[in-house]
């Protein structure tokens, strides 16, 4: 070019993008972002491109999204294992509340965080009165925690009726264990 007395437009960061296109001249960057690198808005070494939570930082290991503790989830877990219903209906029982206030506590304590609940019954009855048992059960749960000040929107509830047995339904212990909530806590949808 003239105005280079014949030399190449200069390209200071070797990137490919010449320094008159270049927005970050002097970094190495990519063309999709005008010769910037690509962002990493919470600075934890993972791209946005690949970060599933762009805003807290995280490992790269874990989509760049914290590391739930261990400790964390036993709670969630005793908190699901605990949580009963009166008898054939979708109507908590109180006992459910203290491990419940536990899950609403962390939820408050980590607004980034979300819940997925999962209701599952036995196979005795109709699979459809089963699914719709387990639905509003889920939602129930649900209802409990959003009534305490958590979002609606950090929180799905899915009842999977009796499709997803964890023991043998031939047996009153195994039909026990079958009627069930889950709780699972993530940084990402």
């Amino acid at each position: 070019m003239a105005r280079y007395q014949g030399c190449p437009t200069p390209d200071s960061d070797k990137d490919g993008i010449t320094d008159e296109d270049d927005k970050c001249p002097t970094v190495f960057g990519v063309a999709r972002y005008q010769g910037c690198p690509v962002p990493d808005t919470d600075g934890d070494g993972t791209n946005d491109e690949d970060d599933k939570c762009v805003t807290i930082p995280g490992p790269a290991d874990n989509f760049g999204c914290p590391v739930i503790t261990e400790e964390v989830k036993k709670k969630v877990n005793t908190a699901a294992k605990n949580i009963l219903f009166i008898t054939g209906s979708a109507k908590l029982q109180t006992s459910s509340y203290k491990g419940l206030n536990d899950v609403i506590q962390i939820m408050k304590d980590n607004p980034a965080m979300s819940l997925a609940i999962d209701g599952h019954t036995d196979n005795v009855g109709s699979d459809e009165l089963n699914q719709k048992l387990s639905d509003n059960r889920a939602a129930a749960v649900k209802n409990y925690l959003v009534s305490k000040g958590i979002d609606e929107s950090r929180i799905t509830s899915t009842g999977h009726g009796e499709t997803m047995p964890i023991a043998d339904n031939a047996t009153a212990a195994g039909r026990q264990q079958n009627r069930r909530s889950e709780m699972t806590l993530s940084y990402y949808k």
